[in-house]
Parts: C-alpha cells; structure tokens; sequence
C-alpha cells in the first residue's frame, strides 16, 4: 500500500512538472515574437525551465507549477537595473565621432541596442525618425541606437537598404552591450539629467514605445 502511495505521488509530480514546462514553453513563443535571439542560443525561459526542474529532481522538493514558472521567468539577462547610474563607455558612431557616454549629463539620453537581423529591431527602428528624433528635436534629449555584434559595412548596407541617416552607434564586439545585459535584443534603457537609469525594456511593441515617450516627456518636463 505505501508503495502504491508513494508511486501516485510521484506520477503527479511528474504531470505537474510537464504542466509547467508546457505553460512556460508557450510564453517563451510569445515573447519571442517581441524581441530577437540567435538561433544557435538556448532560449533563457528554457534553460531556466531545466534548470528548475533538476533542482526539483535532485532535492526531491514537490514545487508547484506556478513556482516553477516563476523560477523560470526571471530575469536574469541584465547587468543594470533601474535606480543605477548608467555604465561609462565611449561609443564610436557610425559617421566616424565618438559619444561618451559621461559627457552627456544634464541630458535625457535613450540608449536603444539593436541588430539589423532582429526583426522587432526592425520594426522599433522605423518608428525613430518620426516618434523620437523628430517629436524631441531642439531639447536636451539624445537618442543613442547602438548596433549590437555587427560591422559597420553590415549596418551601412542597412541603413542605405532603409533610407536612414539618424546617428548610430556601432559595438560589434558587444563591450558596450554586456554593460548593460547578457543576452536579447531590443533592449531600451532610459537614463536621466543626473546619468541615473530611470526605465529598462525589452522586446518591442507600439505599447512599450509609447510609454517609454511618455517618460521621456515626463523627464523633459522636470528640466
């Protein structure tokens, strides 16, 4: 009888542990959808999914699928978050001048990290001329889009494919990137007057730009 217990007890274990990874699985899709990864790279949600279903196997503890789910979901990609003073770094930009980063106190700046492979980069991107650069111009606003892993003949195709002559920023090494996250793109982080990251996002729809222009008008104001 014990052991007919004990064997029930395990096969609802495993059917919870199954629910969780189908749940988080499916999140994974959406979000995926939202922002770019390499193909080659192992999705984060996944990884934490496996890892978290070890440490369950191993310890022999009976977590819920909602708490593994939320294991899984964390985030553990950034390197900064809000309420940091953001990283100090030069950037050199793609009409040869270099930016940096600490001369640009005493201005709202938007650091936006793309690929030209990314498809909701992409999409983000074309929304810059008119949203951003041309709803702030004249303010002490600057928008810094920093191609992330690329040359500069790759992002010089691009933006003659596109018809873009904003400023861009080039970091294909990823120094500038891993100051800021590990992994994932688009990613936005919105620093204010005092150099202090005030936002960060990842993944783009129209819904997160707005609100990143709404907080950039909100800084604006505080000037």
């Amino acid at each position: 009888m014990k052991r007919s217990t004990s064997n029930i007890l395990r096969f609802a274990s495993a059917l919870l542990m199954v629910a969780a990874v189908s749940t988080v699985n499916t999140q994974a899709e959406t979000r995926q959808a939202t922002t770019g990864t390499e193909s080659n790279t192992l999705r984060p949600e996944a990884a934490g999914v496996s890892s978290a279903l070890q440490t369950v196997a191993t310890t022999n503890t009976q977590q819920t699928s909602k708490e593994v789910q939320a294991t899984a979901s964390q985030d553990t990609l950034l390197r900064v978050q809000v309420g940091d003073q953001v990283p100090s770094f030069t950037v050199e930009m793609f009409d040869g001048s270099k930016i940096c980063m600490d001369s640009l106190r005493g201005k709202v700046v938007w650091v936006n990290f793309w690929a030209t492979w990314c498809p909701p980069c992409r999409a983000e991107l074309k929304q810059v001329q008119s949203q951003i650069i041309d709803r702030f111009q004249g303010q002490d606003f600057v928008f810094l889009p920093i191609s992330r892993g690329e040359t500069k003949e790759t992002v010089a195709a691009f933006r003659k494919a596109q018809g873009y002559t904003f400023p861009m920023g080039l970091d294909p090494n990823k120094e500038i990137y891993s100051l800021f996250a590990s992994m994932t793109i688009p990613r936005n982080f919105l620093i204010d007057q005092n150099g202090k990251i005030v936002a960060c996002e990842v993944g783009y729809t129209p819904d997160k730009l707005t609100d990143m222009i709404n907080q950039v008008e909100n800084l604006l104001k505080q000037q």
